[in-house]
């Protein structure tokens, strides 16, 4: 067996693929979705300001709601349901995290208000946040296709959707910016292979 079959992480990873046609009316345990969110929320962020938000689109109502949002995209009203990730556009709000470290002694005070100093100044700039949010989001959606994997589920991430229409339809506060949705459910058709171009052409040592 090559290592990355004896890998489960790597194994997972090799595995997921992106599929498009899923089993309808497969109901997710509610354990194995907090699961999967909790893994999302353990993805690295920028200044441990986890830039993210995850709106669970899994009633039969908001699916059909969703359907020409995503521009009729039969997927995701087939699958279990879907995850809309969408970054923090004011994650320096979130600097209260570093209260916590404070008061568990991991953290100087000072520090913490040199850090915030720094955070709130580099918000300042909406191309600063805006980069961040979909920068940091988009850690925690890669690990909610991957968690789904490990849990015997299939995804796909989605850029095809208006994501105008997906604020005022599920009232996304001006906060949140949509960055992708995430079908998750049981594969009714393996998803189609997709080839990958080889590392040496996407690799570059040292410098250019």
């Amino acid at each position: 067996m090559s290592k990355v079959e004896l890998n489960e992480t790597l194994r997972v990873i090799s595995e997921r693929h992106s599929v498009k046609k899923y089993e309808t009316g497969v109901q997710m345990p509610e354990e194995d979705l907090q699961m999967i969110l909790k893994a999302a929320g353990e993805a690295p962020s920028a200044w441990n300001l986890q830039h993210w938000k995850f709106l669970v689109i899994e009633s039969e109502a908001d699916k059909q709601k969703l359907l020409p949002i995503a521009y009729n995209q039969s997927q995701v009203a087939e699958s279990c349901l879907t995850v809309a990730v969408l970054g923090d556009l004011e994650a320096n709000r979130n600097t209260v995290i570093y209260d916590q470290a404070v008061e568990a002694g991991f953290l100087k005070a000072d520090i913490r208000d040199a850090l915030v100093g720094q955070i709130n100044g580099a918000y300042q700039s909406p191309q600063v946040a805006r980069d961040s949010a979909i920068r940091n989001a988009s850690l925690a959606a890669q690990n909610i296709m991957l968690a789904a994997k490990s849990l015997g589920y299939d995804t796909c991430p989605m850029s095809g959707f208006n994501p105008e229409q997906l604020i005022e339809g599920f009232n996304i506060p001006d906060r949140y910016l949509p960055v992708m949705l995430i079908t998750v459910g049981k594969a009714k058709e393996p998803a189609h292979p997709s080839g990958r171009l080889p590392l040496s052409e996407t690799i570059v040592r040292g410098s250019f």
